[in-house]
């Protein structure tokens, strides 16, 4: 079943809580289609901000959360991303300047002649924290978040450990483009016109920290303020991963992950420090 989830100011929230009230239950295998505003919660049409409160809506816009039913803490969420449409425009910050982007076909355009391709991803796709308190949309978090990878377009696959009971996820922060590491603290800043997931449950597979399928690869994430402790986070999480599939015991993965696992900085903007680690399909025959 396709969920239609209306974007307007019920549905928008910029805080992360286990206290929100879900504004949708779906069931696993459902899909939600949704439009988002871009991370200052300005719509694609209208550049005009929607009003929001001071405080529990000083982070991204995001839309949601969503319930899913069955979902139990301690179990494993499944988002994948089936479709990202990106708004007209975007903006980039590099400082205090802005970088206008409008969109032409499939390249971002900027006024000084720049053009980039566009390859527009979800910046937030995560679920609260435990702890009931008001939680930042900033940093990502072992539940997701603020994850800011651009590997994960669409076709691509989110596995995330989940937190609460219900799940409760939450979905925002349309990026056009971006670089790891997201130098200046922003990509290209955009709405999204649609956007559609697809929501499942794994009742077979533990998780500490999320792990994704995109673009043929499989790929791990560690995030601390510790840029030493992410990639440990993260090579952990893929000799973990390689053990499972490829049936090989710790030293052999270690082996292995030496010569064919490439281990990316996600992000260096976010409170937190990303890295992910890839390794893809045909880096071992």
């Amino acid at each position: 079943m396709i969920h239609e989830l209306p974007l307007e100011r019920r549905t928008l929230h910029g805080h992360f809580s286990r206290d929100l009230a879900p504004v949708l239950t779906i069931d696993p295998g459902d899909s939600v289609r949704f439009g988002a505003l871009h991370a200052g919660w300005r719509g694609p049409d209208d550049n005009s901000p929607v009003e929001r409160d001071p405080v529990l809506d000083e982070g991204h816009a995001l839309l949601g959360p969503i319930e899913v039913r069955g979902a139990q803490a301690g179990g494993v969420l499944v988002v994948a991303v089936d479709e990202v449409r990106p708004g007209p425009w975007g903006i980039t910050f590099g400082g205090d300047t802005p970088v206008d982007w409008r969109l032409e076909g499939d390249l971002w355009r900027e006024a000084r002649g720049a053009a980039v391709s566009s390859r527009p991803f979800l910046g937030v796709v995560g679920m609260p924290p435990p702890e009931p308190a008001v939680h930042s949309t900033g940093p990502p978090r072992r539940w997701g978040g603020n994850i800011d990878c651009k590997e994960l377009v669409a076709g691509s696959t989110l596995f995330l450990p989940i937190p609460v009971d219900g799940a409760l996820l939450s979905l925002g922060d349309g990026h056009g483009a971006q670089g790891d590491g997201e130098i200046s603290g922003t990509a290209i800043e955009c709405p999204l016109v649609s956007a559609q997931v697809t929501v499942d449950l794994r009742h077979d597979l533990e998780l500490r920290m999320p792990i994704a399928r995109a673009s043929g690869a499989w790929l791990t994430f560690g995030f601390d303020e510790d840029l030493d402790v992410a990639a440990r986070q993260a090579t952990d999480g893929m000799l973990e991963l390689m053990e499972r599939e490829l049936a090989a015991d710790r030293d052999y993965a270690e082996a292995l992950a030496s010569v064919a696992v490439d281990l990316r900085v996600t992000q260096i903007v976010n409170g937190v420090k990303g890295v992910h680690a890839i390794l893809r399909d045909d880096a071992i025959r």
